[in-house]
C-alpha cells in the first residue's frame, strides 16, 4: 500500500484527499518507482479545478524522482535500484510509490539530488523545448519571458544567459524581479507597477523582441503581441491567469506574427526524444550553468497548503512534496 493523493470532484485545494492504495507489479513497458520527492506545477491546479477536465476520481502529478523498485518486460534503460526522475504524460505522481510507463522515466545522475530531480524535469525540459525545439534561437536574440521568477522562469533566465540570449523577464513584485535578475535576466519588469509593453519598447529601442514566451495567458496576451518585432514568434505555453482570449488571424497581420501553443508532452511522446532532452537538461545542471532553486517544501500530507501557496502566487522557484 502507498499513500496517494486523489480527488473525487473538481474544486479548490480542499478536494485533495490522502488515501492508501495498492501498488501492484509492473507490466510490460512499466516500472514501479518509490518516490523521494514530487514536483508541483501549475498544470496540477488546472486539472484539480476542472479547467483541464479529467475522468474522476483522479490523481495529480506528472513530475517526481526516486528509486526504481522493479521493472517490467521490455524495459532496458532502467533496472531495480536505479535513481530516476521523470516528467510524464500520465498523472499520478502525488504518491509514495506507483507503477507507471517507463518510456519517459530517465536515469538520474548521481550529481543531482532527488529533490532537484523532482523539481527540474517538467520545468527544465519545458525550457529545453522552448529554447531549442519551438523556434530557432541564437546568441544575440531577445526574448520576453513572463513569470520569470517561477520554477520555469528561473531556469529560463539561466539557460538564456548560458547561450548568449538576451532575456527580459516580468514578475509580479520587485522582490521577484530581483530574483529573476540574480538568475541571469538582463532586464526585469514588475508588471504590477509598470506597463510591460511600454518598457519592452523602451528597452529594445522600439524594435521589439524576437520571441515572447508566455505562460500567463489572458492578462498578458495583447501586451505580448505588441512587444514582438515584425515576423516575431509568440509562444503561449500556459494560462495561469486564464485562457487566452479568442482572436482573429487578422490581429497578426500587421507585423506578420507567428503564434504557437506547444506542450512538453508532445515533445516527450517519443522516448528517444525525451531521453535526449533530459540529458541536455542534466548537462546544463551538472556544468553549473543552471541551478535548480527549490524555495518551498511541503510534506505529502500538506498537499492542500502547497496548492494554496501555488495559486496565491506566494511561491518562487520550484515547489516539491517530500515523501
Amino acid at each position: 500500500m502507498a499513500r496517494t493523493v486523489i480527488f473525487e470532484k473538481t474544486g479548490g485545494p480542499e478536494v485533495l484527499t490522502l488515501v492508501d492504495r495498492p501498488v501492484g507489479a509492473p507490466g510490460p513497458g512499466e516500472i514501479r518507482i518509490r518516490h523521494e520527492a514530487v514536483g508541483l506545477n501549475f498544470i496540477d491546479c488546472y486539472q484539480r479545478s476542472g479547467l483541464y477536465p479529467m475522468e474522476l476520481p483522479a490523481r495529480l502529478g506528472r513530475e517526481a524522482a526516486g528509486v526504481v523498485e522493479a521493472v517490467g518486460e521490455g524495459v532496458t534503460h532502467l533496472k531495480p535500484g536505479d535513481r530516476a526522475a521523470y516528467a510524464a504524460a500520465v498523472t499520478g505522481a502525488y504518491c509514495e510509490e506507483w507503477v507507471m510507463p517507463a518510456a519517459q522515466v530517465c536515469p538520474l545522475p548521481e550529481g543531482i539530488s532527488f529533490e532537484e530531480g523532482a523539481a527540474m524535469m517538467l520545468k527544465g525540459m519545458t525550457v529545453e523545448y522552448l529554447f531549442h525545439r519551438t523556434t530557432p534561437l541564437k546568441a544575440g536574440d531577445t526574448v520576453l519571458f513572463h513569470a520569470a521568477a517561477g520554477g520555469v522562469g528561473l531556469i529560463a533566465c539561466q539557460w538564456a544567459k548560458s547561450e548568449g540570449i538576451t532575456l527580459i523577464g516580468t514578475a509580479g513584485s520587485d522582490a521577484k524581479c530581483q530574483l529573476a535578475r540574480a538568475h541571469g535576466a538582463d532586464h526585469v519588469i514588475n508588471y504590477n507597477t509598470e506597463d510591460f509593453a511600454a518598457r519592452v519598447d523602451e528597452i529594445t529601442g522600439g524594435k521589439g523582441v524576437d520571441v515572447v514566451m508566455d505562460s500567463v495567458g489572458a492578462s498578458t496576451w495583447e501586451g505580448s503581441l505588441a512587444c514582438l518585432k515584425p515576423l516575431g514568434m509568440m509562444v503561449s505555453f500556459g494560462s495561469s491567469s486564464g485562457p487566452v482570449p479568442a482572436f482573429t488571424l487578422a490581429a497578426l497581420a500587421g507585423k506578420s506574427l507567428k503564434v504557437t501553443r506547444p506542450t512538453l508532452f508532445t515533445h516527450i511522446s517519443r522516448s528517444e526524444t525525451c531521453q535526449e532532452m533530459a540529458r541536455h537538461l542534466f548537462d546544463k545542471v551538472l556544468s553549473g550553468a543552471v541551478t535548480i532553486r527549490i524555495d518551498q517544501r511541503f510534506p505529502l500530507e500538506e498537499v492542500r497548503a502547497a496548492h494554496e501557496a501555488l495559486e496565491a502566487r506566494k511561491t518562487t522557484g520550484s515547489t516539491v512534496l517530500t515523501v
